[in-house]
């Protein structure tokens, strides 16, 4: 099997759809001889900073000498950077290969086959990438996987995991509400289903509605409640290069840009003591070098300067308001230029109440997904917040309408769905060269 054909099988699988449940996931697993319970595994849910979280803790658990594997889809560069493995020595993480993509689905494929012909449902892509992670991180002996919730919790195809060492989640807020529901406590319900008997939870100081939901599922499994309270955090520092604070008399720094990064980072370091205290050893240099070396791509990075272009991942109302706070500290009294692109099921106007505020020229453009929301949709609800708004419609036409509108002072900052930042920073990277800026 080559390479495009596996991704083609993947890709093709998509017609399958979104569907919630664990019966199909756990009838594949099971034909695979069930990697995923070969592997200890932290779980990882929430609305937001779940990427950010998992490569703190990531980098953490390398810095303390441990293999550490990861999961996380959808892919926002390029597609093998959903699986990921990183220990001590190595500059970057590995992507799985493809090779190991091709070894992988040559398992996977005839099984979904048979799955069909003894009437079980055919598995969905989400669900063959779940089967695909679990089975290539136990092939590589990993010390540790760190896996991120696809949707939601209760029903998503990772919650196939029965007895994590740790589990965490993030920041809740509205999201997916036709697949999770319409309030914060139906939401947060389907999140909370992760958490599992006599295994720590570590979250964060959430809205109250959150925090009732999360605390009675606690205590209803016996789960240790461990809650990050980040107004412990002081000395705060915010600089376009690193944020400095100190909590508990103990300095830290880290290159994630933005105020939510601290919440993300404090996540990370108490899910790292919680594991500590199980017998795996992480000291408090590992936590701080961690940190500190921690990059990930496509929140609110920094991808060029003169004029500074900066992409984040923010797609919902939680997302926008962390966002807007960014640009309040970093950029003061500067002119700010936003390229957009959501999807339509996000809460859109939601997002553009809180961000359009701070914004000169908004520019739409339409994502490269079947769900993505049109640009001249987005255009005519930009409009009614009074700004200069540009239908570019392209990644491409976008990017390069932002060089036109911005001088070297000025500020552009492309978000939404992460779907389309890949895309964006090639071409940002690309226009920039030839236009010699």
């Amino acid at each position: 099997m080559t390479y495009e054909e596996a991704r083609n099988f993947i890709n093709d699988s998509n017609k399958y759809g979104i569907v919630p449940g664990l019966e199909t996931i756990e009838e594949l697993l099971g034909r695979l001889g069930n990697p995923q319970e070969k592997l200890k595994i932290i779980h990882v849910a929430g609305s937001n900073g779940k990427g950010s979280t998992c490569a703190f803790l990531n980098s953490i658990l390398i810095e303390a000498g441990y293999k550490v594997g990861r999961y996380s889809s959808p892919s926002v560069f390029t597609y093998r950077e959903i699986i990921q493995i990183g220990y001590k020595g190595l500059s970057d993480m590995v992507y799985i290969t493809e090779e190991g993509v091709c070894e992988a689905i040559e398992k996977i494929m005839p099984l979904c086959k048979e799955m069909m012909e003894d009437g079980y449902s055919h598995p969905t892509a989400f669900e063959i990438e779940t089967a695909m992670a679990f089975l290539y991180l136990s092939e590589q002996n990993v010390d540790f996987a760190i896996i991120e919730v696809g949707m939601g919790g209760r029903l998503d195809a990772t919650n196939v995991i029965k007895q994590p060492i740790c589990t965490v989640i993030t920041s809740i807020s509205m999201d997916h509400m036709q697949y999770l529901g319409s309030s914060l406590k139906e939401i947060t319900f389907e999140k909370a289903g992760i958490i599992k008997n006599n295994i720590a939870l570590v979250t964060g100081k959430q809205d109250p509605d959150v925090e009732e939901v999360l605390k009675d599922i606690s205590r209803e499994k016996n789960a240790k409640y461990y809650m990050v309270d980040s107004n412990k955090v002081r000395n705060v520092i915010y600089t376009p290069e690193k944020t400095r604070f100190t909590i508990e008399d103990e300095e830290y720094s880290i290159s994630l840009l933005g105020e939510y990064q601290i919440y993300n980072g404090l996540l990370a370091m108490t899910a790292a003591k919680v594991i500590d205290k199980l017998g795996y050893p992480i000291s408090g240099e590992s936590i701080s070098r961690g940190l500190d070396k921690t990059r990930w791509s496509g929140r609110f990075e920094i991808i060029s300067r003169k004029p500074y272009f900066i992409i984040d991942g923010a797609h919902n109302e939680d997302a926008a308001i962390g966002l807007v706070k960014s640009i309040k500290q970093y950029f003061t009294n500067q002119r700010i230029i936003y390229i957009i692109g959501v999807l339509a099921d996000k809460d859109v106007n939601s997002i553009l109440k809180i961000t359009a505020p701070l914004a000169e020229v908004i520019i739409a453009l339409t994502p490269d997904n079947k769900r993505a929301l049109k640009s001249s949709d987005l255009a005519k609800m930009a409009l009614s917040y009074g700004k200069k708004v540009i239908d570019a419609g392209t990644v491409d036409m976008a990017v390069k309408r932002a060089y036109e509108e911005a001088k070297e002072d000025d500020v552009i900052i492309a978000f939404g769905s992460l779907s389309y930042l890949g895309e964006l920073k090639e071409t940002a990277e690309d226009i920039k060269r030839e236009i010699d800026i």
